[in-house]
């Protein structure tokens, strides 16, 4: 005998929801009008093994070949549309459906599609989207976990689509702010290589004819000019051979760990790195533990998403610690202070103009990447019971000195591009026309 799954009222209008055994829908229909109830929504409730079958055939048939992972602000969008439904009251399986409906295809789409056909199978949504892990991370699953399981589903996903907000809001602050000094940047290679192998060579080509004897800055420029005319596969190689380096070596755990520290307290750029970092590992772990996820778990989560080995290590430790019955603010102080680590002193001797750059990492290295600052707050809220709060104080407070030290850094940068690309042109202007002044007085 089929079962009906059924949502009625009753006669104060509450809402009513439950199962029905019945030979047939019409029946079922009138079983429930006896039960006093007034039918809304009947389904018949499939078996979950059949219905994920059948759901998976159906929802794959005329799917193509689908790349990559869902773009961060897509499921952000998807989060805020799906809190916004779930605070409207409307049943989870139907908002997931209208939203499948309303994505183009590609991998969002069919996530949502085979999350809406576990859930219609009997499954419940932390399940559901945990299969799917290209889409849900276990962030996003193990947060929608503690909102069924408290019962506030839709606190969750508003206080989600919030953190994946400001999360995308500052990475389009720093990246839009990069996006001027690259350009020109680019632009500047282009042009003054452009210089070198077409405009210089047709000088060098007038001064041989008129047996020029040339001062030291123009051969200079000529032997430049000659080494990009004869090189000029070196000018996009070497930065290829480099990233290429870099990707090899973090291949393995020792030299991850080392570009790491390096890109966390190389010049200019390393603070920005660290405070982003900072920011973005103390909003998860706050977040999560707002939404009652258990401290080892948000924890370990707060540790994939890093993005760091040293953050990693940090979080490993701290986690460790809490095993053994110790509090967070602790073991985040004691740990907080990099290692010496030998790839990351070659990185430093390799990019930082050799001996040098060994003196500075040597002078860099011991300095804490958890300010006494973030170890206090930690502490108060463990103190007061109100870790999630001066977690989310600390994370604010990095974001708004992300977003200056990235307004300061492109002011900064303006002034010494000009400077440079000046200089460039100032020296190549020189250098060819000083010949031409010679050459301009002995012909008159």
């Amino acid at each position: 005998m089929p079962t009906f799954q059924f949502e009625a009222m009753d006669a104060t209008g509450a809402e009513i929801k439950d199962v029905i055994e019945a030979v047939s829908e019409e029946e079922a229909q009138a079983t429930i009008r006896q039960m006093g109830y007034f039918v809304t929504k009947i389904t018949v409730k499939k078996n979950r093994k059949a219905a994920s079958a059948s759901g998976t055939k159906g929802s794959t048939a005329n799917r193509g070949i689908v790349l990559g992972g869902v773009k961060s602000k897509d499921l952000t969008t998807f989060t805020r549309q799906l809190s916004i439904l779930q605070d409207a009251g409307l049943p989870i399986l139907r908002s997931l459906r209208i939203l499948s409906g309303q994505q183009n295809p590609g991998r969002l789409k069919y996530c949502l599609e085979d999350v809406g056909n576990e859930i219609e199978a009997g499954g419940t949504l932390s399940e559901a989207m945990a299969k799917s892990p290209k889409a849900f991370d276990r962030l996003y699953v193990n947060m929608i976990k503690a909102g069924e399981a408290g019962g506030a589903l839709e606190i969750i996903l508003r206080r989600l689509a919030e953190f994946m907000e400001r999360a995308q809001s500052l990475k389009r602050k720093v990246r839009g702010a990069l996006i001027y000094p690259v350009m020109v940047i680019s632009v500047s290679i282009g042009i003054l290589t452009f210089i070198m192998i077409k405009i210089v060579p047709a000088f060098q080509k007038i001064f041989d004819d008129f047996e020029l004897e040339l001062p030291p800055m123009t051969l200079m420029l000529m032997n430049i000019s000659s080494f990009c005319v004869n090189y000029w596969y070196l000018i996009p190689g070497i930065p290829i051979g480099v990233w290429l380096f870099v990707k090899l070596v973090r291949k393995f755990e020792h030299g991850r760990f080392g570009w790491d520290l390096f890109t966390l307290k190389m010049p200019i750029f390393g603070q920005l790195v660290e405070k982003n970092i900072l920011a973005r590992t103390t909003r998860t772990l706050g977040t999560l533990v707002s939404s009652g996820v258990p401290i080892l778990e948000a924890l370990s989560i707060t540790r994939q998403t890093a993005g760091n080995a040293m953050f990693e290590r940090l979080y490993g430790k701290v986690t460790e610690s809490i095993r053994e019955g110790e509090s967070i603010a602790k073991p985040l102080q004691e740990n907080a202070t990099p290692p010496f680590h030998p790839v990351a002193a070659f990185f430093w001797f390799m990019f930082i103009a050799g001996p040098i750059g060994l003196l500075l990492y040597i002078t860099k290295m011991r300095q804490k990447v958890v300010t006494d600052m973030v170890v206090n707050m930690v502490d108060v809220g463990e103190e007061t019971g109100e870790l999630d709060t001066m977690l989310y104080k600390v994370a604010d407070t990095y974001d708004e000195e992300v977003s200056v030290l990235t307004e300061s850094l492109v002011s900064l940068m303006e002034p010494l591009m000009i400077i440079f690309l000046g200089g460039m042109v100032g020296f190549i202007v020189i250098a060819l026309f000083m010949p031409l002044v010679k050459l301009i007085s002995s012909l008159t």
